[in-house]
């Protein structure tokens, strides 16, 4: 086995950088679908504030993490400007349609592309991201709430995808740091373990 020139090619050193980023987005995700499952009947502003905050913060969250190319956060910020400008159930629709679209196939296209890290967790986000996006279309006609719960219902998948993952990724990071071992963590004496 060739181990790597640099420590910057090694899994851990990528993943040192990405679990806090990928938490962040993950975080982003579940506090939007929490929003849009206890407000029971959102208004078309509660509509364009909750969509387009959400983009703006999920875009946040892309570009810090600095793993996808840069015109990818910007897409999905114009979106999430788009929905707060037009303040309309197509407006929003549209807006989230076509930042969604972005960053799910530009997500699936990175999954096929690298292999690192991520690459798994961004063809599920990916695939998550084009069926929310190819489903709004098709509700904007019922309004607010379907929309916020269409919306809502792909940030809470993808949510859970990014928590796990981000959680994994600072496992991986403390382990491969030397970090205490999850029995030592407990208090356990290493002999207790073997």
């Amino acid at each position: 086995m060739t181990l790597p020139a640099t420590p910057a090619q090694t899994p851990s050193a990528s993943a040192a950088g990405l679990w806090k980023p990928v938490l962040i987005r993950a975080t982003v995700a579940l506090l939007f679908g929490a929003v849009t499952i206890f407000w029971t009947s959102p208004s078309v502003h509660v509509l364009a504030w909750a969509m387009g905050l959400y983009l703006l913060a999920t875009a946040g969250a892309v570009w810090r993490s600095r793993s996808l190319p840069v015109a990818v956060p910007v897409v999905v910020a114009l979106g999430g400007i788009g929905a707060l400008v037009t303040q309309s159930d197509a407006g929003v629709a549209l807006s989230a349609m076509f930042a969604l679209l972005i960053l799910g196939l530009l997500e699936l296209v990175n999954g096929l592309r690298k292999r690192d890290v991520l690459a798994r967790d961004w063809l599920v986000s990916g695939v998550i991201a084009v069926g929310t996006a190819v489903m709004l279309p098709f509700f904007t006609s019922l309004g607010a709430h379907a929309l916020l719960g269409v919306a809502g219902g792909g940030a809470i998948i993808s949510g859970v995808l990014w928590i796990l993952s981000g959680l994994t990724l600072r496992h991986d990071v403390r382990t491969n740091a030397g970090g205490p071992s999850p029995a030592a963590a407990h208090g356990a004496s290493p002999e207790a373990v073997n």
